[in-house]
């Protein structure tokens, strides 16, 4: 328990101080970028006293000044602040609906423009976080999802759910395929025990939705890009 304890003292300790200061200096200021570097820079510092090394690699160089949606596998808790940092950039993704309620962190979130996501299963719920998702993203900021939907509780990779698709197919935005792996070992699903370790993230080469006539043709080049970069156990699931 000794990494976690000192990852989410490091975050708190750090991150307090930061909204303190950022939030009100964001609203004077309208300006949210300050605070998130603030926020990548914290996220770092936690991961490597608690002894996580980070290890990226890019297939091919990518544009920055082109937002894109950023779509990775999820096995850890830690694939968020792992994989964030590594951003060109600032970036937003899908939260849970109820985090945006957390005083300070809630709030914090909304200002950086996350989208909220309301898992009721309705049609309706999916349709608005795309719309917002659509709108985020032209305003010039990357989305991450973890096209998933929720941790992979064996490591393996699991059915991709269709919400992303949707967004990349309507605003036609470059898809980056990510593959993370090793964070699965150091923080699993059910548990706060931290174990150090290698988080390896891999960015693949864009897919552009123009490029396939159907969602469920893109959803299969973005698996196959993801599941690439994995380890071969990871690559299936038992399904």
């Amino acid at each position: 328990m000794f990494a976690a304890i000192v990852l989410f003292a490091t975050w708190i300790l750090l991150g307090i101080p930061a909204a303190l200061l950022g939030i009100p200096l964001a609203l004077v200021t309208r300006d949210m970028g300050p605070v998130y570097r603030w926020s990548m820079i914290i996220m770092r510092i936690g991961l490597r006293l608690a002894g996580i090394r980070v290890e990226a690699r890019w297939t091919v160089p990518l544009n920055p000044a082109r937002c894109s949606i950023f779509l990775s596998n999820h096995v850890s808790n830690l694939d968020p602040p792992v994989l964030f940092p590594l951003l060109p950039g600032r970036g937003s993704g899908f939260v849970k609906r109820s985090l945006m309620k957390i005083p300070v962190l809630g709030y914090g979130m909304q200002l950086a423009e996350f989208i909220p996501v309301d898992r009721d299963g309705r049609v309706e719920s999916a349709a608005e976080s795309v719309q917002t998702a659509a709108r985020v993203l032209a305003s010039g900021l990357h989305i991450v999802s973890f096209v998933e939907g929720t941790r992979s509780r064996d490591g393996r990779l699991q059915p991709f759910k269709k919400g992303p698709f949707f967004l990349a197919m309507e605003t036609g935005a470059p898809v980056i395929p990510v593959s993370i792996y090793g964070t699965q070992s150091m923080m699993r699903k059910g548990s706060m025990k931290i174990f150090p370790g290698t988080a390896h993230v891999i960015f693949h080469a864009p897919i552009l939705p123009r490029d396939y006539a159907t969602r469920e043709d893109l959803s299969e080049a973005v698996r196959q890009a993801i599941a690439s970069g994995l380890p071969e156990w990871m690559r299936n699931n038992s399904m």
